[in-house]
């Protein structure tokens, strides 16, 4: 079965400093390539990764979004994720993770809290 494609929408934010990706699909080892690209691309003062439409993770995936965390922390830069599943939010527990993350239900309270 083809792996399903990991979709990434790039954008500015609201506010000054901000910058969304939406990604759609899943964040796995054969699609989180673009998504590393798009995160070190970016050097804005915050990065929002609205996550309301990727199903799963796996472990790369994890990776990704951790090494996504400790690119912004080092620059004085913040990082927050949006609409993470239970699915996923159990990952990021199980592997100790969760604690690095700001968590938001919706883009615009991410957006506002920034």
């Amino acid at each position: 079965m083809p792996q399903e494609p990991l979709v990434i929408e790039d954008f500015p934010g609201p506010k000054e400093g901000q910058r969304i990706l939406r990604l759609s699909g899943p964040l796995v080892i054969t699609t989180l390539f673009d998504f590393q690209a798009k995160v070190r691309g970016n050097n804005s003062p915050t990065l929002i990764i609205d996550c309301t439409k990727v199903p799963y993770v796996d472990s790369a995936g994890i990776g990704a979004l951790v090494g996504a965390y400790v690119t912004h922390q080092k620059d004085g830069r913040s990082l927050a994720l949006v609409g993470v599943s239970d699915r996923i939010h159990s990952a990021l527990q199980v592997t100790r993770v969760d604690q690095f993350f700001r968590f938001f239900s919706t883009a615009a309270e991410a957006e506002n809290a920034a």
